[in-house]
């Protein structure tokens, strides 16, 4: 999709650029999102997606304390190294993944904002907790796009060793999959990925966006191709959606996308029963 299909649409909203580079940007996100939120339910890792979320909080504070005025290089790095510090600790199972997790979480979030209210200045790292998919640039359409082509092949390398991790992980270490390796790629793939989008999504509610689509898809899917086709069309149709519901409604971007997602969840379960 470009700026010029978007802008041959005969609606109102198409002919302003931030409504097009918003669409051609959710576009480009959701179905990344949608495969992830699959792998990220199988393998029961919801809270550590919202744990690198909230975590960007230090990433940021630390980017800050380096003199950077884009903290971004620094969220990154922070991102990487909490996720792999997270699979090292699940590997070594000194305790329940969820509270490695929770314990993890609430630490870099409190260090994060102790450190970025030191001196009053907290508010003007607000865009990061909501987000704004408006404000996306064709720079920023650019990064997105190069994050989810280099995603997507990445997974379409290690898909299968992913799975098969997820299901069975002695199974997978007597095929010779390197369960370690596996499971710190698949970590630092979400880490990333979260990082890159949390300008445009927001820490508060990305979470739901790798969520709720894939959550849906489970309660419609009979076989695991259409778990993932039904998560790529709800993640479309519910990003798609809230971008434009948001134009007329006024109001927050990705708190919308959200809520039309959560929507076509609660579709979904009334259809399983």
């Amino acid at each position: 999709m470009s700026a010029n299909v978007v802008s041959a649409l005969p609606f109102d909203w198409a002919q302003y650029q931030f409504m097009q580079m918003a669409l051609i940007g959710i576009v480009i996100l959701a179905p990344l999102f949608a495969i992830l939120g699959c792998l990220v339910i199988s393998n029961q890792m919801a809270f550590f997606a919202d744990a690198i979320g909230h975590s960007a909080l230090t990433g940021i504070a630390l980017g800050v304390l380096a003199g950077l005025h884009e903290p971004l290089w620094a969220m990154l790095v922070f991102a990487v190294m909490l996720a792999a510090a997270i699979a090292w600790l699940r590997h070594q199972q000194l305790a329940p993944a969820d509270a490695v997790i929770g314990l993890v979480m609430a630490g870099t979030v409190a260090l994060g904002i102790v450190l970025l209210s030191r001196q009053g200045g907290f508010h003007r790292y607000a865009r990061y907790l909501v987000g704004d998919i408006l404000t996306i640039a064709p720079g920023g359409v650019r990064r997105v796009g190069a994050l989810a082509v280099a995603a997507l092949l990445l997974l379409a390398w290690q898909y299968n060793r992913i799975v098969l991790v997820t299901l069975h992980r002695p199974l997978a270490a007597s095929r010779g999959v390197c369960v370690w390796r596996t499971e710190l790629l698949f970590t630092v793939l979400i880490a990333v990925s979260v990082t890159l989008s949390i300008e445009w999504m927001g820490l508060l509610v990305i979470n739901a966006l790798l969520i709720l689509p894939a959550a849906a898809a489970r309660n419609l899917a009979r076989s695991a191709a259409a778990y993932v086709l039904w998560a790529l069309a709800i993640s479309l149709a519910s990003g798609i959606g809230g971008v434009i519901a948001s134009y007329y409604l006024s109001s927050a971007t990705g708190a919308t996308i959200v809520l039309c997602a959560m929507c076509l969840f609660g579709v979904s379960v009334v259809l399983r029963r």
